[in-house]
């Protein structure tokens, strides 16, 4: 009786002849072990059917030349399955073959042995895609980090914008502030101390002249407003009413209206007349209420710009 040899015992096993020939020639004929760790590595190579071709000079399984390393490598078979039978050799040297029963069993020893490789192969694969998973969502954590960065970063940016916006617009009412301020001090300054008399003439009555039937009289005299009172009709349709000079500029209502009105922030807007329609300019901002007619009371629209 003897040990089947490798290809023998992968043959044996099921494995086409073409596989099993490859993975003795490409494992040195080392053993079984060795074999069947190579068929399953290799076991969806395109060309693993393919026939064997052996090297010039080395044939697979050998005669006489090779008779003693093939001889060996049964020898190596025996001892790497754990074999408890000895070989029986007869008169000429050759080994007796195997019974069907031993056959068998080494057999099912071989399979029992390529379940356990194929067992330690799916823990690895599985391990490894463990491994490839976490990878995975290591680096969609790291990429939704740096999306999150660069949302970060233009939001900054935008509400340093919006800042920058807010601060210029006030800076702009300040100044507008100021100039309306230096405005009605240089008039209290240049008018002061007239006015009350000129209000005080501008109401004195004016005395009927006797009626003529061929003399017309003088023309009553005009009189003086100082103040306005203005209305202004908001883009929601909703009014606001106040007294302004009359030598006020058109600026002032503006400002007013930023103020007071419900304009949203940062909306540009325009002044207008209804009747008869008139559009105010950059240039009417700075004339009087009396200069543009407004005076004594007017009615204005705010208009988006």
């Amino acid at each position: 009786m003897a040990e089947l040899t490798t290809l023998e015992s992968l043959l044996e096993m099921g494995f086409e002849r073409n596989r099993a020939e490859k993975a003795v020639a490409n494992t040195g004929n080392q053993g079984i072990e060795q074999a069947m760790d190579w068929l399953m590595e290799h076991e969806n190579d395109p060309d693993i059917d393919e026939p064997y071709v052996a090297p010039v000079g080395n044939t697979l399984g050998g005669t006489a030349a090779s008779q003693s390393s093939t001889e060996q490598a049964k020898l190596e078979d025996t001892t790497e399955a754990g074999g408890d039978s000895s070989l029986i050799v007869d008169a000429t040297g050759r080994s007796q073959p195997m019974t069907e029963d031993e056959k068998r069993e080494q057999v099912k020893r071989l399979e029992e042995l390529m379940r356990v490789k194929q067992a330690e192969r799916r823990e690895r694969e599985r391990a490894e895609e463990l491994e490839r998973e976490k990878q995975r969502r290591r680096q969609g954590q790291e990429l939704q980090q740096i999306r999150q960065k660069l949302q970060d970063d233009d939001m900054k940016k935008l509400a340093d914008q919006r800042r920058k916006e807010k601060m210029e617009d006030k800076l702009a009412r300040q100044r507008v502030k100021e100039k309306i301020a230096r405005d009605r001090e240089e008039r209290a300054q240049k008018f002061g101390g007239g006015g009350s008399s000129n209000t005080v003439a501008s109401f004195q009555p004016v005395q009927p002249s006797p009626p003529s039937p061929t003399i017309q009289g003088p023309p009553p005299t005009k009189k003086e407003y100082e103040e306005s009172r203005i209305q202004v009709r908001l883009l929601d349709g909703s009014t606001i009413n106040t007294v302004f000079k009359a030598q006020e500029p058109l600026a002032a209502v503006r400002v007013y209206v930023q103020m007071n009105g419900n304009t949203p922030e940062g909306q540009d807007f325009t002044l207008l007349s209804p009747y008869p329609r008139h559009v105010y300019t950059d240039l009417d901002m700075e004339k009087p209420l009396k200069e543009l007619g407004l005076v004594p009371s007017a009615v204005l629209v705010v208009t988006k710009k």
